[in-house]
């Protein structure tokens, strides 16, 4: 596996990004980057909006959702698709 680039440690022990690894990593200012020992390899990646406890939280809520009828879902399907088809 050939580098991508080469950054130098400053004496504050800051580290530029170079150009090519920002664009392969999609980044830009205040971007935050994620740094993490892989079996003797250091890897740095685009750190996510979300940590895995958070979806967690959001995809096994702790309570049962309220029950819809099925009007009540056709409405809210209605309702969806106005409302994301409307500019077009």
């Amino acid at each position: 596996m050939s580098p991508i680039a080469h950054s130098r440690l400053t004496a504050q022990g800051q580290v530029s990004v170079p150009a090519a690894v920002r664009r392969r990593l999609g980044v830009g200012p205040g971007a935050v980057l994620e740094w993490s020992d892989d079996g003797g390899a250091i890897v740095v990646r685009r750190a996510g909006r979300y940590s895995s406890e958070d979806i967690h939280r959001a995809v096994f809520s702790t309570r049962a959702p309220k029950r819809k009828t099925l009007e009540q879902l056709k409405t809210g399907i209605r309702r969806h698709a106005r409302k994301r088809h409307a500019g077009r």
